[in-house]
């Protein structure tokens, strides 16, 4: 820093001219004026003028890194200030009448008022040219800490970390000393109540919420020690043994046989009390990470999966996705909520977020942002509707094909009969020709599916596990369209079963039971190629039902009937205590549904049931979706400006037809 020179102040006409000018350290000036001619009845008095601090960074004792003093939050209590030299309070030289301060420096004048030996050796040495230095001593009302790699501005100047900012100060006194604390010389804090400084990252703008450092920063040399004048020799040294003996025993009740080296290094090296419980208290601290080589707490991928065991998907399910060392990353957090989710985002792709939530807009804003919350947000709650979807049970998974279409446009099944099937090749080789019969069955695609969105005040109410239920709603509603779509056409589908398709029993007879159940089955394996008239349509086709699906009123007596191995009746159904072999046994298997009966649906009864071929050897229904993807799926939409937050949509894309009459019948149950 170069070194400034500052004009002497104004003397007064009569004064003397000349006058002593005394350069200090890189950071003070001090000018020293002739004496002025004193009033009437007092006596005269040396002024001087001094530029105590220019700003700059400083080495003080006990600070490991430089000391910068903001002189806009420098406080001044009153113009009049003591001057000291070496910051004792018993070696008064004067006071000030006069104190300004600038954007980049700290002035001050007075007077040298003192009348001790402290302040003729200040003006006698200064007019044999002493080169005196300034140094300001001031209370630290609140101090921060630059870490490497990050920089702050004050007075004027942007200084790069490591460096502490002394934010608000409050100015005690100025002294003249003999060494001012510039980069050679080792300065010290005086002894006093000390805090730990917080050494948290600060900008101009973020400097409110730090906590504030109850310290003394004397910016000078080791005072001397006070004049003991009288004293004995004997009595220096006992005092000076003494306060060896204190300090010693200082240290080592800070060090409490717990920092052994530096204990050793404090007794060794001279170190004051206050500097070894600061470097007791920096050992202490957790290590920070080394500048440019510090990375996220979290990566997205333990975010996702820490969401994703939040809202209780299957511990299974997640290894599979993110394997095991993530998942015992995420454990620790399995129970996070939104807000954290939204600030964790944020920090991790660098944008700083508060450390309070408050009424969450900035934190809010921060993570919407980003493009890790979406994607997070979107893969849990996928993860979330596949697994509501898929266990809940659809049974028209188990009584329909399922096939894939590639768009929209409807698509037609055509059977292939008209021949009989294969037969006999003549000596020619000739093969007879199939044919594609006028019988023809239809199928299309249609979406299903709704919006959601996550607003702020799902975020503020901080519910992760209540937001996810909208997709685990999703899902299970993905599942019930297609049962819905499905009992909906089966139901109402009256020209599907009929008497001319020999696939419809009615009557009080058909009230279920073993030989209502008997019938059905011989009526369904009799089934027939057709739908021609020629002998060879007349062929059976020779399938056997595999399903029997009942309401749930007879559900009960459907399990029975399938499980019990003998019946108690006789050959015309009566009751009997005579055992029958039951021929149903485990021949069917028991698919029971509410649809059939709940009067929301054309059609149902409590009393119909059916029987149904296996889908992939005969199918009676047809579940065909776009391009195969059976699974409802989750994707982000952008949200009108008039929206606060950020939308999702749920849609899957499917539908539901008729196919082969042959493969099902349907029986009333009743006349």
């Amino acid at each position: 820093m170069p070194k400034t020179q500052h004009a002497p102040l104004e003397a007064d006409a009569e004064s003397v001219p000349s006058s002593l000018r005394i350069v200090c350290d890189d950071a003070a000036t001090i000018t020293l004026a002739a004496a002025e001619t004193p009033e009437e009845g007092k006596p005269s008095l040396r002024k001087f003028s001094m530029t105590a601090y220019t700003g700059g960074a400083m080495r003080l004792g006990g600070w490991p890194y430089p000391v910068v003093v903001d002189l806009a939050g420098l406080r001044v209590t009153r113009k009049s200030r003591p001057i000291l030299k070496d910051h004792d309070r018993g070696s008064i030289v004067g006071h000030t009448d006069d104190i300004a301060i600038t954007d980049k420096s700290l002035e001050v004048a007075g007077v040298i008022s003192g009348v001790g030996a402290t302040a003729q050796e200040v003006i006698a040495t200064s007019e044999n040219g002493f080169p005196w230095q300034a140094s300001l001593g001031a209370s630290a009302d609140k101090v921060v800490f630059i870490p490497e790699g990050k920089t702050a501005n004050a007075n004027g100047r942007e200084f790069k970390g490591p460096v502490y900012v002394a934010r608000k100060s409050t100015l005690g006194e100025v002294s003249f000393v003999a060494l001012g604390a510039d980069d050679d010389t080792e300065a010290r804090v005086a002894a006093g109540n000390y805090a730990d400084v917080d050494e948290s990252t600060d900008t101009d703008e973020e400097t409110d919420d730090l906590e504030p450092v109850n310290a003394s920063l004397n910016m000078s040399t080791k005072p001397k020690p006070k004049s003991n004048q009288g004293s004995s020799p004997v009595a220096e040294m006992r005092a000076q043994a003494a306060a060896e003996s204190r300090r010693i025993a200082g240290i080592r009740k800070v060090c409490d046989n717990k920092h052994a080296s530096i204990e050793a290094d404090a007794i060794e090296q001279g170190w004051s009390v206050t500097k070894t419980e600061l470097t007791v208290l920096r050992s202490e601290r957790p290590k920070a990470p080394e500048s440019g080589t510090s990375k996220p707490g979290f990566t997205r991928e333990i975010l996702e999966a820490a969401a994703c065991l939040s809202v209780g998907i299957d511990e299974k399910t997640l290894l599979a996705s993110y394997g095991e060392r993530t998942l015992n990353q995420a454990d620790p957090m399995r129970n996070i909520g939104l807000k954290e989710l939204v600030a964790e985002c944020a920090r991790m792709e660098g944008i700083d977020v508060p450390r309070v939530f408050g009424d969450g807009t900035a934190t809010i804003r921060a993570g919407f942002s980003t493009m890790s919350l979406p994607s997070i947000l979107e893969n849990v709650m996928n993860k979330t509707l596949l697994a509501a979807y898929t266990n809940t049970p659809i049974a028209a998974f188990d009584l329909c094909s399922v096939g894939t279409v590639s768009d929209f446009k409807e698509v037609s099944r055509y059977r292939l009969l008209g021949t009989g099937g294969f037969e006999q090749v003549a000596p020619d080789g000739e093969l007879k020709h199939g044919k594609l019969s006028e019988q023809k069955y239809s199928n299309k695609a249609d979406t299903y599916g709704q919006i959601l969105m996550l607003t702020r005040q799902d975020i503020i109410n901080d519910d992760l596990s209540a937001f996810m239920d909208i997709p685990r709603q999703m899902g299970r509603s993905g599942a019930e369209s297609i049962d819905d779509l499905f009992f909906t056409l089966l139901l109402k589908n009256a020209g599907f079963f009929s008497g001319g398709n020999g696939n419809l029993l009615t009557g009080t007879d058909t009230k279920f039971g073993p030989d209502s159940l008997t019938v059905a089955k011989t009526t369904f394996r009799k089934q027939k190629a057709g739908p021609g008239n020629k002998p060879k349509d007349q062929k059976p086709i020779n399938i056997r039902p595999e399903y029997l699906v009942v309401p749930v009123e007879l559900e009960t007596e459907a399990e029975l009937l399938m499980g019990s191995a003998q019946l108690m009746i006789d050959a015309q159904g009566s009751p009997t205590k005579i055992p029958v072999d039951n021929p149903h046994r485990n021949k069917y298997r028991v698919i029971s549904t509410p649809h059939l009966s709940d009067s929301y649906y054309t059609g149902a009864s409590g009393k119909a049931w059916f029987l149904f071929a296996n889908p992939n050897i005969l199918p009676a229904f047809e579940i065909v979706f776009l391009n195969g993807r059976r699974t409802p799926v989750i994707e982000r939409v952008e949200m009108p400006p008039n929206m606060l937050g950020m939308g999702f949509r749920s849609y899957i894309d499917f539908g539901v037809n008729s196919q082969d009459h042959r493969a099902a019948v349907k029986v009333t149950g009743e006349a």
